[in-house]
């Protein structure tokens, strides 16, 4: 909802049509670079186009659990979380992993085999890492910790189908802020996933280990393939939005809402001069840090995009079956 229809961020996702077609049909386990501030919602807006943000599972930081709201919604959502410590976190993540299958419905559990978002500074001592064990040295990734990954995998195999690989990155090389998506400003992000059956994975813990460093490798060609050309490989597609998660939205801020906006009513209407003067203040300040048509105007266009950008779809996916 933030992302696409607050400041109109588009999507461009990079694949190809046989896998497009298996994408929310399936268990998989997404792996996705973290390089920017806002790539979990580009994460939770890829899960939605496909119908499984409901269903979407992640390894987050133990920390995240004790953030208000959020972190109690992720604990009831079956979010695994983690502290960093393997020795710690083992237990606690086979047994959560183990939960998971039996999952009622098709999931998406994603990781960031990274561990932490990609800086300059952690990019250097990651790579003094990378060199001390000999490992081949990676320019737009940070060296992936595979011991999270390959316990996913030994948990969750004969449950998921596929490995998604996923990279991601911004057309003009842009480094989004969460600070400008809630100013509604707007980013063009693409995507690119590949589809790799389970089957190809190593079963043995140190074999799965070399696996996804060559993983990380590739993903660090495609990133250099895309700051050269400027796309990924595979066909460019644009999912429609899906008006239903503006009207969801909708709905239950009405719902929620609706008490604190009869609240300040009746302050203003029974309210002192001072009362009137902050909550005057309070719109002028609102006003200069999100832009006030922004959303209308995004939400107009892109409802448009949205009705003729399915038929497109339609015929693609016809193509592929």
């Amino acid at each position: 909802m933030l992302l696409e229809w607050w400041s109109g961020t588009d999507c461009t996702l990079y694949t190809d049509p046989e896998s497009y077609v298996k994408y929310g049909k399936e268990n998989a386990i997404v792996v996705l670079n973290h390089n920017f501030e806002i790539d979990f919602l580009c994460g939770w807006n890829f899960c939605e186009r496909f119908g499984v943000l409901g269903s979407s599972k992640v390894l987050a930081k133990k920390e995240l659990s004790y953030v208000p709201l959020v972190g109690w919604m992720w604990y009831f959502l079956e979010i695994v979380f983690c502290k960093r410590k393997w020795e710690e976190d083992r237990k606690t993540v086979v047994q959560s992993l183990k939960n998971l299958r039996d999952y009622p419905e098709n999931f998406w559990f994603l990781i960031h085999c990274e561990g932490t978002r990609f800086t300059e500074k952690k990019h250097k001592i990651s790579m003094q890492i990378a060199e001390a064990k000999g490992l081949p040295k990676l320019k737009y990734h940070l060296l992936p910790r595979t011991k999270g990954f390959a316990v996913t995998v030994q948990c969750l195999r004969n449950v998921v189908s596929a490995v998604y690989d996923s990279t991601l990155n911004f057309r003009n090389n842009e480094i989004p802020t969460l600070l400008g998506v809630l100013n509604g400003k707007k980013y063009h992000a693409d995507l690119y996933v590949r589809r790799i059956p389970l089957e190809e994975v190593p079963e043995d813990e140190q074999e799965c280990a070399k696996w996804l460093h060559r993983l990380y490798q590739e993903k660090d060609i495609f990133q250099e393939g895309y700051y050269r050309t400027g796309v990924f490989p595979g066909t460019p597609i644009v999912s429609p939005r899906r008006p239903w998660t503006l009207l969801n939205w909708l709905f239950w801020a009405s719902l929620l809402l609706y008490p604190l906006f009869q609240l300040l009513v009746n302050m203003i209407s029974s309210g002192s001069s001072l009362t009137l003067a902050v909550f005057a203040l309070l719109i002028i300040v609102g006003r200069r840090c999100i832009p006030g048509g922004r959303i209308t105007n995004s939400i107009m266009s892109n409802m448009s995009k949205t009705l003729s950008s399915t038929g497109k779809l339609q015929k693609l996916c016809c193509k592929a079956a």
